[in-house]
Formats: structure tokens, sequence, C-alpha cells
């Protein structure tokens, strides 16, 4: 058996390298590092795979929701809500706007932001909205999309985790997560569902004013050179990563599909335990991406088992151990414990295991096992 990864990017290069390493020289050879025809082609092949009418390529996913929220013309002390559990780059792009972040709890089985925690967050003061399609799984975009048109507020869509994702409706139709809120914003970091070799992300939206204006800030807000018309920022996608991004697009479905198939076989080696609670999704559905596969351990040593698996040469991670209400850049006078039971049940539950496109069969056999030898 080979050595596993929590994310195998060596043997996913492996198999695409050939692709990969010739566009790359490409624009080695062409010195297009900036604005070339790679990162244009990638902006065109992107807003073809999303069907949304604009892709703005930038630096990277933290970048991407800043820049999102700069378009929306918000101002310092308007509240922006989203979910307490989550990275923390969400809120800290908030925070850097001089935004007023309102964090709410999230639902406990698809640990996505509550939409009863919304509904109870939303003042006078309120602007925005930024759910997070967290783990891979989008969030109930419909209910969230009635309640921002309810109060008129902007949805943000942090997809950094959940790229290729459907978002479904209750009349039957589908639209891919990212694509459905006035903006969305994901990330490239190699690690990601679609990554690139270094930093990357990009600004999705079907609003053409906003795409302009947008443009305009990725690029120290000017569209032409010398003159800046809007506030803008330097964050721009490079040539080498928008190469590597196109060389990987056209697999971004095979590879998500690869993952729904490992959560599958994972779910099938836990169900009906007592101290395992499987991720819940729909077996031949596509609303869940799998970015990590979570599990939660409950009347058990969550702790002692990720222990057990590091001894056992299982990497595994707990996503994320400390909620956003309890960090040190976070304390807010405003919230109580109280208003977070489900996120602080979480910290305590959630557990990672290996999850990518190139596990196989006898690792995901040795990792379940490992699991249910120490919650016998």
């Amino acid at each position: 058996m080979k050595k596993i990864q929590m994310v195998d990017l060596k043997s996913q290069y492996d198999k695409i390298k050939d692709t990969v390493n010739a566009s790359i020289q490409e624009v080695l050879e062409t010195n297009t590092y900036i604005n070339g025809p790679h990162v244009h082609q990638f902006q065109k092949n992107l807003e073809e795979y999303l069907d949304v009418k604009h892709v703005i390529p930038c630096a990277n996913g933290t970048d991407a929701l800043q820049i999102a929220m700069m378009g929306l013309d918000l101002k310092p002390g308007d509240e922006v809500i989203t979910a307490d559990f989550t990275f923390a780059a969400t809120v800290e792009v908030i925070a850097l706007l001089q935004l007023t972040p309102v964090l709410v709890d999230v639902d406990l089985v698809n640990m996505n932001i509550s939409i009863e925690g919304i509904k109870k967050a939303i003042t006078p003061k309120t602007r925005a909205i930024v759910p997070v399609h967290l783990f891979g799984r989008a969030a109930n975009m419909e209910a969230i999309m009635q309640l921002a048109k309810e109060y008129n507020l902007y949805v943000i869509e942090d997809n950094a985790q959940a790229i290729g994702a459907y978002c479904k409706f209750s009349d039957g139709s589908k639209k891919k997560a990212g694509t459905i809120g006035h903006v969305g914003a994901t990330s490239f970091f190699p690690s990601k569902n679609l990554g690139c070799y270094g930093d990357g992300g990009a600004i999705f939206t079907n609003d053409n004013d906003l795409a302009h204006k947008l443009r305009g800030i990725v690029n120290h807000g000017m569209y032409v050179r010398y003159h800046h018309d809007v506030v803008g920022v330097n964050s721009r996608l490079d040539s080498i990563q928008a190469a590597v991004l196109n060389a990987k697009l056209p697999l971004l479905d095979e590879y998500n599909h690869a993952r729904r198939e490992a959560a599958k076989k994972y779910n099938a080696a836990f169900n009906g335990h007592s101290k395992i609670v499987i991720p819940d999704f729909d077996l031949n559905g596509d609303d869940h991406v799998f970015h990590q596969y979570t599990l939660r351990i409950i009347d058990a040593d969550r702790d002692g088992l990720m222990q057990h698996l590091l001894d056992k040469g299982i990497p595994c991670a707990i996503y994320y151990p400390i909620p956003l209400h309890s960090q040190k850049a976070y304390l807010d006078a405003r919230y109580k414990e109280s208003d977070f039971p489900v996120t602080n049940q979480l910290v305590e539950e959630v557990l990672s295991l290996p999850m990518h496109t190139e596990l196989d069969d006898e690792q995901i056999q040795f990792i379940t096992e490992s699991v249910l030898e120490f919650l016998k």
C-alpha cells in the first residue's frame, strides 16, 4: 500500500504532468506572466463550466471575498452575516473592510449556516449574507436568496470548498454553487478540488455592472493604464497558475466524482455505528463534492482516535478546532456561548479523514478498519 496522504497532489500531478508541463512551458517561452492568454482562456473556460456570465480571476480566495465586498460598496459599520463554523478568511475580510461581522450558528446535519440563525440576526444595519459551502456541500441557497429578497440584502457566496457542487431548488432546477448569489468567490489553493500550484482565486457574477467594477478593483482600480477610476488592489491570477488550472478544469467533474465515490465507501464502512455520524448526502446526487470527508465522533474519545490514526500513519485533521466567536481577533461582547450550541458541539466532535482524487480501495479499507478498531 502506498503512503496515505491527506491530499495526494503528487499522484494527481503524475497523471497530467505532460499537459501541465507543456502549458507552463508555453508561458515561459512567451513571457506572458501577467494577464496573458492563459488567464483569459481560463476565464472563458470557467465561465462556460459554471454557466455564469462573468469570471474575474484574482490572486487568491481571500482577495476574492474582499474584492467582492468592495464591489458592492458596503460601508464601515454595515452588518454582514456569516457562519461561525468555518475558516477565518470569511470573517477576516469583513473586519478588514471595517464592516461589522455577525456570526451565527450552523445546522447540525449539513454544517452550513443556519437559516433560522440568519433570520434572528437580521437588523436594520444588515447589508449582506455570506453563506459558506462548507466541506464541499452546498448551503440552502433557495432559503438564503428568499431572505435576501425579503430584506433587500446582498448575498456573497464563499465557494472556496465547493466548486462544481450544485444547489438544488424546490422547482427541480439546479445551479452550480457560487453562481446564485449576487457574487461568488472561490480559491484555487493547491489542496482545493480545483487547485493550482500556488495561490489563485476568482470571483463570479451575472451582474454586468458589478463585473465591470470588479475588473477595475483587481487591477489597482484601472480600466485604462494610469487612470484610477475606483479604489482598487493588486490581485491578479498569474499566467502560470492559469495554465495549471486550464489543464485541470476539464477533469474537475471527474475529480469530484472520485471524491464522492470515496465518500460512499467511507459511509458504507461506518454506516450504523453508534459512535460515528457519517456525512448526510444524496448518494446519487451532486450537491456535495467532498472537499473534506468529515465525521462526527460522539460518546467517544475523538482526540484519542485522531492520535490512534496518526500513530498508524493515517493523516487526519480537525476542521475547525476553535469557533470564530472564540478567536481572539473576533471576540465581541454581543456573542454568548448559548448563541452557538451547534458550533460548540461540532468543534468537539468533527474529524476529517483523507480525501482526494487518488484514494484507492486498499487505503480506504485500512483507514476505515483503523477507525473501527479504536471505536469497537
